[in-house]
């Protein structure tokens, strides 16, 4: 099981300027990155967990967004997470190319796009497990609106995100709009990917996708 789709998975992202190509293959994306290992299957519990903002939640204000600048390091404290980030393009068949299964404890970041911090929407994605072990996003989908995310970058800074919500994207039921796209595209917001829901030995896929979106608070 994977944030993206394995080498030799089918999912897409159709690169151009228009944002409406560019949501049309994260959806495509979307699809694939339901695809891996998926030799554990303790996350569809997790999944249990996944909430959306409560109603009347007071989270810390927006503040602008910083200088572009690369991610190295993302950490979640309240769930134990921290991991190297690399940049991440396309493989050879035009596919999102995640960190690799022989690096599962590293975040792979959509390189092409938003920089955290920057204004956007940012993406990182981890594996979620493989044949043998939890990885990076093992426990993602246990955070709650309100935690924090913290990124460092390669000028030492490091921005620091709320969590907003945590939802859980059902793969026959994707939303591009919603899972990918700004909801505000004048601050600085970040999603971190993996997938979740039950996984089927059969084809090899899970059958939904963990999101979180979180927005800049604080260098």
């Amino acid at each position: 099981m994977s944030s993206g789709t394995r080498p030799a998975g089918n999912g897409r992202l159709v690169t151009g300027v228009a944002w409406a190509l560019l949501l049309l293959g994260l959806w495509l994306w979307g699809r694939g990155v339901t695809e891996g290992p998926g030799g554990l299957s303790a996350p569809t519990t997790g999944d249990i967990a996944a909430v959306g903002r409560p109603l009347g939640a007071a989270l810390p204000p927006a503040r602008d967004p910083l200088p572009a600048v690369e991610p190295r390091r993302v950490e979640i404290p309240s769930l134990g997470i921290t991991a190297p980030v690399v940049p991440r393009g396309l493989d050879s068949t035009g596919a999102i190319d995640p960190p690799p299964f022989e690096m599962p404890h590293t975040v792979g970041w959509y390189g092409p796009g938003t920089r955290p911090g920057a204004a956007g929407a940012a993406l990182l994605v981890g594996h979620v497990d493989t044949d043998t072990r939890p990885a990076v996003f093992y426990g993602l989908s246990a955070a709650r609106p309100g935690a924090k995310v913290l990124v460092t970058r390669a000028d030492g800074s490091l921005a620091e995100f709320t969590i907003d919500d945590v939802r859980v994207f059902p793969r026959d039921r994707f939303d591009p709009a919603a899972a990918y796209g700004s909801r505000d595209p004048r601050r600085s917001e970040l999603r971190l990917i993996t997938c979740g829901g039950t996984f089927d030995p059969t084809t090899r896929t899970y059958t939904a996708n963990v999101i979180i979106s979180a927005y800049l608070t604080g260098p």
